[in-house]
Parts: C-alpha cells; structure tokens; sequence
C-alpha cells in the first residue's frame, strides 16, 4: 500500500520585508513547515511612496517582502490594516502628544495589530502558530506556561516593545531569532539568497518617514496646536514663547529658542496651561512616578507587597541599570514605581517594564511624575 504524504504543520511568518523576518520564513521552510507569509499595509505613503524609506511597513518592504516569498516559494497575502492601523496608533500618538505625553507607537501597534489582528488572522487559518522576527526569547517554565525572555544580543534586544503581549499570545507566538545575533541573521540571509541579507534596519516610525513628530501631530489633529508660555522652573519667570507642547519632551535641550547662563532642559509639561517648563540638569532628576495600563507576564500578586526590587527599563534606548519598588497605588489599575535612587528624564506616556534577570514580568504606561 502506497503511503499517503505526512502533512506539514502550517505556520504564519509576519513578514515585514526586512531581513530578520525574511530569514525567519526562509529558516522555517527549511525545516519543513508549510509556512504561510503574511504583510501587513498599514500607512499610505501617497506621494512619499517611491522614496527611500527608513521605516518598516513602507511600501517598498511589501514588494521586498514579496520578492522573498517568491524566492522561497511560499504563498504572501498582504492584509491592508489601515483604517485599524489609524484608529489604534495614528490618532492615539496625536492624542498623546497633544496631551504633554512622549508615546511609543511600535507598543500599540504590537498590542492592537501585529499580536492582535495578526493573531486572530493566523489562528483562523489552522496555523500551529506565528512566528516573527523580534530578537526575543520564549522559555516554557516548569508549570508550562511561556515567559518573554531578553534576546541573546543585549543591543538588538527588542523585549521592551513586547511587554504587553498577552500571555495567551505569548504562548501562540514563537521568535526564532532569540539566540541569534543580527551578523548571524546576516549570514542566513546569504546562505539562503535573499535578496533583503544586506538591507539596512529600519530606524523611523513607520508614520514618521522623515522623523518630524510635530509635524504629524499638526497633520492629524482635530484641534488647534497653540502656542504658549515657557517658564524657568526655579524662578516662575516667563523666558520664552514655545510652538505648542506636542513638539516638547522631558529632557529635550534644543528647539527651545531660549538663551540661558547654563543649560536649560524641558523638566516638566502642563497641558492643562499650555506651559512648558525648564530648568537646570538637576531638575531631571526624579524617583517616584505613576504607571498604569499594566500587563503582567508573571504572578502579579508578587508585586503586591512591598519590598519586591526589580530592574526596570524606562526607555527603549537606556542601557544603564534602574531598580526600584512596584507597589499598588491604592487605585485599580495602577501602582507606584519608587526607584532606589534618582533617574535622569523619566518620561510620561514612555513604558516602563520590569525585568528579573533576563525574564519580562510585565511592564505599563509612565503616567504621572510624583517627585
């Protein structure tokens, strides 16, 4: 009797039309899934299209997506997300700015498209799981649940950006990446010829090709950007006219068009007053703050009790250690961050995610500086 074929397990590779993803379908085709790879439209580049972009998701990543696909004869659908992508990332970045917050879009697009829409969009078609190109690790713990992990190369770490993945997605998704390095990626990508192995990272945001926040912000508001007072923190005395504060972050020195005996950073944001305040280094400097909007990739009740120190991460780019208490503020839904000692520049509407050796245990939204 003739035997019949065994069946690949199909799998769906997100594919954004750079390098690590490209290399991610190429290394699953070739231990023998039926790989399945799918892009995402999110932005129309209208008459920025045929420019060299910096970002992911532009339109030239579709086509070097579907070059990919081609060379590696796999099926490529391409899902236009748009009006999702606007209504959950785009308008919420302006709102954000408008409202004295410095947003990371790349978590929301996370949350809401890519590991949501994405996700819902793998399981519909009977896929074993989806698969990106985020340098990250998953780990089954003893108990067999999935814990997000640190990726192997510390600088192409991409864990803070993951933090609010659910953990149900977290068990679906896999990062095969995690124990890689980018030259190693590099070289997989040559070994299997593709045509994206020497393509450059993407460095904007994908709505931002020309990395001029202010300038969005003032394309997709719906209320009027005003301009207003800039006050010298220690003294209350008004020293300047800003252009309204979405164009402002704490601990920005340039752009502030004010002259000063010693340099002056943005310390604080009042949209209330349409105020922007400055001041010396020194007033950069805090240890208490507010988050909210948590997700937990651990036992939240850990954090219930006082004394818990865990390292945190306040920003993508930081690379010096913070520790610090997570303690429950009283509130639902939020908790108070009290660092072990002062940190420079902590940011409202930044994600601050919390970290035990190299595991995720959760992170949530800088929402408010206490002191």
């Amino acid at each position: 009797m003739k035997k019949e074929p065994v069946k690949k397990e199909r799998v769906v590779v997100a594919m954004s039309g750079g390098v690590d993803s490209s290399v991610v379908a190429a290394m699953l085709k070739d231990q023998n899934y039926e790989v399945i790879g799918v892009t995402m439209q999110l932005y129309d580049y209208g008459a920025t299209a045929n420019k060299k972009q910096k970002t992911c998701c532009a339109s030239k990543d579709i086509n070097d997506a579907s070059i990919v696909a081609q060379k590696i004869n796999i099926p490529h659908y391409v899902l236009n997300y748009e009006s999702r992508f606007k209504e959950q990332v785009i308008d919420k970045f302006v709102e954000s700015y408008l409202q004295g917050y410095t947003p990371i879009p790349c978590v929301s697009c996370n949350q809401s498209v890519k590991f949501n829409d994405l996700y819902n969009f793998a399981k519909k078609l009977g896929a074993k799981f989806l698969a990106t190109g985020h340098y990250v690790n998953k780990i089954i713990a003893s108990d067999g649940t999935a814990q997000l992990h640190k990726g192997a190369e510390e600088q192409k770490d991409q864990s803070y950006f993951l933090y609010a993945t659910t953990q149900e997605q977290l068990n679906y998704c896999e990062f095969p990446l995690g124990m890689q390095t980018k030259d190693q990626t590099r070289q997989l990508a040559v070994k299997y010829g593709l045509a994206v192995a020497s393509k450059p990272d993407s460095q904007d945001i994908c709505f931002v090709p020309e990395g001029d926040y202010f300038a969005v912000v003032k394309k997709h508001s719906s209320v009027e950007i005003k301009s207003g007072d800039i006050i010298e923190i220690e003294s209350g005395k008004k020293i300047g006219i800003h252009e309204g504060i979405a164009k402002y972050t704490i601990g920005q020195r340039r752009g502030l068009g004010v002259s000063s005996a010693e340099p002056l950073f943005v310390v604080k944001l009042d949209p209330n007053t349409n105020t922007v305040y400055a001041g010396s280094v020194k007033y950069l400097y805090k240890k208490r703050f507010l988050i909210e909007d948590i997700n937990f990739l651990c036992n939240s009740a850990a954090f219930a009790a006082e004394g818990k120190v865990v390292e945190l991460k306040l920003r993508s780019i930081q690379r010096e250690q913070v520790f610090g208490l997570i303690k429950q503020s009283g509130i639902e839904g939020q908790y108070i961050v009290e660092l072990i000692n002062p940190t420079r520049a902590i940011t409202p509407g930044q994600a601050c995610v919390f970290y035990e050796n190299s595991q995720v245990l959760g992170g949530g939204i800088i929402r408010k500086i206490l002191d």
